[in-house]
């Protein structure tokens, strides 16, 4: 379950170091920092604010805790613990990791905060990673999910392949699968090829197990589709960076598709991502017949804008009207179509509902004035809005574009749907 601890505890002694880490902090997390400089300090502040610490940056070292005491205790405390250390030795990392701390992290200049507190940003991330572990043996697969619920995971377990398969058909959004070789019913080698038949190796990563002597293994399975290979046993540490290695690489294929769905001008969806996603929305309202609404929205005057002010202004009101646009839209798919008008699908809205809330946005995003340069405008816009689906998601927005233009006709600044009457028909 994601952690709804908004507070991270850092338990350090030097200023120094102190005053880097919060820096470095305040850059990179959204936490409200809990300081503290000793000991008893850490301790009051864990009274005080308990069930509210998403995890502990704490040095090994404390003027009254010489022997790492602050560390036993944060993990007493059960928060998620990365050390601080100015140095330290085989016996004192073995001890450390054998703990269950997160991470340890000498204290060796500025990267070495960095990493602490990126340590802290994964097992934010984590919570949101789902991961299956295949493993027949119950005492390695209870040690592996140890090593995993220590960085924050979402995991699931599975006694073979087949159990593996039945699993993840229940949750197609496993993102990390680690599989044993030798499994009874069906093995690690059978289990990655049929994953792979409907599987991606960045829709899911599949890292494999095995104590089995033959040096050919590791390449059997890469070669039918596993991202990576451990041999056991293996230390919690490289156990860690190959996970870290391997989730690091599917947040960087996320971030790349996700930038080839975007506008470059504004950030928002492109038309063409819209027209993808349409498509089941529409078939889950068609299905459990809800409504959906489809709105083109069009920012007025917006032409006399860009000939007044150049098209880098013009760029700038874009940005603007998308970044205001998509916090009181964001729970919707909303994308820019083209120029001046942007697509929204409001799944769940009837034709009305849909067009009294986008005149609350319309009334939200008048208020506050557009930057053009050394000049301030206010800007308005016109929308239409139709819940007739049609047989495609183009037929629906043809439609919402009939609304418009009547919205247009009508003046501008107003939000029309299918219910209002054209003139003509008067």
């Amino acid at each position: 379950m994601k952690s709804t601890a908004n507070q991270l505890l850092v338990v350090e002694d030097s200023p120094i170091v102190a005053k880097i880490l919060l820096h470095v902090i305040k850059q990179e997390l959204d936490f409200n920092i809990l300081l503290a400089t000793t000991f008893a300090e850490a301790k009051r502040l864990c009274e005080q604010h308990h069930g509210n610490i998403f995890a502990a940056l704490v040095d090994l070292n404390l003027p009254d805790a010489p022997d790492g005491e602050v560390v036993d205790f944060t993990l007493e405390q059960k928060l998620p613990t990365v050390v601080l250390t100015g140095s330290i030795d085989n016996a004192r990392r073995e001890k450390l990791l054998s703990k269950g701390i997160v991470d340890y992290v000498t204290k060796e200049g500025k990267y070495s905060y960095q990493y602490a507190v990126k340590t802290v940003q994964r097992l934010v991330k984590n919570q949101s990673i789902k991961v299956m572990v295949v493993e027949d043996s119950s005492t390695m697969r209870k040690h592996i999910v140890n090593l995993l619920s220590r960085h924050q995971f979402e995991i699931y377990e599975a006694v073979d392949g087949v159990d593996a398969i039945k699993r993840i058909i229940k949750h197609p959004d496993i993102q990390l699968l680690i599989t044993d070789y030798n499994m009874p019913n069906m093995d690690g080698f059978e289990l990655v090829k049929n994953l792979r038949c409907k599987y991606e190796k960045f829709d899911l990563v599949i890292i494999g197990l095995s104590a089995e002597g033959d040096n050919g293994l590791s390449a059997k399975l890469i070669k039918t589709g596993a991202n990576d290979f451990l041999r056991k046993p293996f230390n919690p540490e490289e156990f860690y960076c190959r996970i870290n290695h391997n989730i690091e690489s599917l947040d960087l294929i996320a971030q790349i598709r996700d930038s080839a769905n975007r506008d470059y001008v504004t950030g928002l969806y492109s038309r063409r991502y819209f027209f993808e996603q349409s498509e089941a929305l529409r078939l889950a309202a068609e299905t459990n017949n809800t409504p959906l609404a489809l709105a083109v929205i069009s920012l007025d005057e917006f032409k006399k804008v860009n000939d007044h002010y150049g098209p880098e202004i013009g760029d700038s009101i874009l940005k603007q009207f998308a970044l205001r646009v998509e916090k009181t839209l964001s729970r919707f798919l909303l994308a820019r179509s083209s120029g001046k008008e942007f697509y929204c699908l409001m799944n769940g809205l009837s034709n009305e509902k849909a067009m009294t809330f986008l005149d609350q946005v319309r009334g939200v995003i008048e208020a506050e004035a557009f930057s053009a340069g050394e000049d301030s405008l206010y800007i308005t816009f016109s929308a239409g809005v139709s819940n007739e689906l049609g047989n495609r998601t183009s037929d629906q927005v043809s439609l919402a574009e009939s609304c418009l233009q009547r919205a247009k006709q009508a003046g501008k600044d107003i939000i029309m749907g299918d219910d209002d009457e054209d003139e003509d028909d008067y």
